[in-house]
């Protein structure tokens, strides 16, 4: 091949070349592997006489070299994580002959054991700070200004000097409602407001359909009541001395003005009673609404001396993100350890990584737990098919459950007349056909992208493999 004369070299300069502890391939503008020394071929247990003539995708899914060719431009990719788990640091050029793209040429080193002990050593300063916090609220993960007012204002509710008070915590689904309000309940005790036994009383008020029924569970009722009624303490006696915790609290419609007489009064009286019993709880309601809106103005004002918000996981800095992900890492090792006593070590690929932090999730951090769980579950072997107490687990686009995945609010609300387009069959014959044409991933995802096809370059770049093209 003219373009590629310099190429016909000595033995002695390919002998250089395949002594050098880097890996080295050239490929032509077609992304056909022409060149690959000894050390290439060694990190994806194949030769170099296997390799030529192949596609470099074969081998390397995310190769630096198909951006080199489809943008004509440098590239430099700092860490590369490969299908065999290993992880590169690249650096890619194209070859231009009179003007010309002709290929492209890549030098890269293997980084995995570094990249390996920086990440055991971040997990294990995150495991050792952790163990470190004796702070009531340090299950909350994350350091933004606002969720750290949030914090402060909640230990307040319990900690000020005339406390302690009733709270309102308004967040989307997902947000970490109930977590808030179990650490409010710890750091109680914790102060010393509550005794180390006082009770946490949690109820959904959106459980409730009949209105009767509702102010029986809440308050209690005596015997003979109704027919066949026998004396029952309802949730406020049971949380008396600790804390009630209404979830759903917009849901609380029909006996608002029970529950304000008995926050005003302190007081309490069974359905069908005719004693007052005096209670001493502290009264925590949550809701996705907006409370202000809900609750009659004197109940708004008792319950809301303290508003606690909580932002949605789209609203946390890319860091409190990361420190979610490696929280939820974290309790997925541990968990796998305490049942099978299998030493995981779980890593995510960049790629992976930029998706998962920057998807959008409505359901927020409940969601991305699961999302992250799934990856896990996908990217690791059944447990009957391991041999070894230590385990190494790479996470890799591959195993993200993408359609689980939104990239915007928008993706919520998608036309189902779009679900065609994002048929896996259709979308492969169309990759196929720009294939054809000569178009690499990151054309051919443009192309996608502008039919209303949502679809990354390493997605395209994976299925090319995957349909051996």
């Amino acid at each position: 091949m003219k373009s590629f004369e310099f190429l016909q070299v000595n033995d002695t300069f390919i002998d250089i070349i395949n002594s050098l502890n880097e890996g080295v391939n050239v490929v032509d503008k077609q992304g056909d592997l022409i060149f690959v020394n000894e050390m290439s071929a060694q990190y994806v247990n194949s030769t170099p006489e296997n390799m030529v003539g192949d596609h470099i995708s074969k081998y390397y899914p995310q190769a630096a070299l198909l951006e080199v060719i489809d943008e004509k431009t440098t590239v430099f990719y700092g860490k590369v994580n490969h299908a065999n788990g290993r992880k590169y640091m690249v650096k890619a050029k194209p070859i231009f002959v009179d003007g010309e793209l002709e290929g492209g040429f890549a030098i890269f080193s293997d980084i995995t054991e570094m990249e390996n002990l920086n990440d055991k050593i971040r997990c294990l300063r995150h495991k050792i700070s952790l163990k470190s916090k004796k702070d009531a609220f340090s299950n909350i993960i994350g350091s933004d200004s606002s969720l750290s007012s949030t914090i402060e204002k909640a230990r307040k509710t319990v900690g000020a000097l005339g406390g302690p008070r009733h709270c309102i915590i308004t967040g989307e689904s997902g947000t970490g409602k109930t977590l808030l309000a179990r650490c409010i309940y710890y750091y109680a005790k914790e102060i010393g407001v509550i005794k180390s036994d006082a009770p946490f009383i949690e109820i959904n008020c959106a459980q409730f359909t009949n209105k009767d029924i509702a102010a029986m569970e809440i308050f209690g009722c005596s015997e003979g009541s109704f027919t066949g009624s026998k004396d029952k303490k309802g949730l406020f006696e049971m949380a008396n001395g600790g804390i009630l915790f209404l979830d759903e609290a917009h849901a609380l419609d029909n006996y608002q003005n029970l529950l304000l007489k008995a926050i005003e009064s302190g007081t309490i009286r069974r359905i069908g009673g005719s004693r007052d019993i005096p209670i001493n709880v502290i009264v925590i309601a949550a809701s996705t609404k907006n409370l202000e809106e809900v609750l009659l103005p004197e109940l708004y004002q008792r319950l809301g001396q303290y508003d606690l918000y909580l932002p949605p996981l789209r609203e946390r800095s890319i860091d409190d993100k990361i420190q979610i992900l490696i929280e939820f890492i974290n309790r997925y090792e541990a968990n796998v350890y305490d049942k099978y006593n299998i030493n995981l070590n779980v890593m995510f690929s960049d790629e992976a990584k930029k998706i998962l932090l920057n998807g959008y999730y409505p359901r927020n951090i409940r969601q991305f737990r699961d999302i992250v769980n799934q990856s896990i579950d996908c990217a690791a072997p059944l447990i009957s098919n391991v041999k070894d107490s230590n385990l190494n687990i790479l996470v890799d686009v591959q195993h993200l459950p993408v359609d689980s995945i939104c990239t915007s609010e928008n993706d919520k609300s998608r036309n189902p007349d779009d679900k065609l387009k994002s048929d896996p069959e259709v979308v492969d014959n169309i990759i196929l056909e720009l294939r054809k044409k000569g178009l690499g991933p990151r054309k051919i995802a443009k192309v996608l992208n502008k039919k209303g096809i949502d679809i990354k370059y390493y997605q395209v770049a994976y299925r090319l493999k995957q349909k051996g093209s």
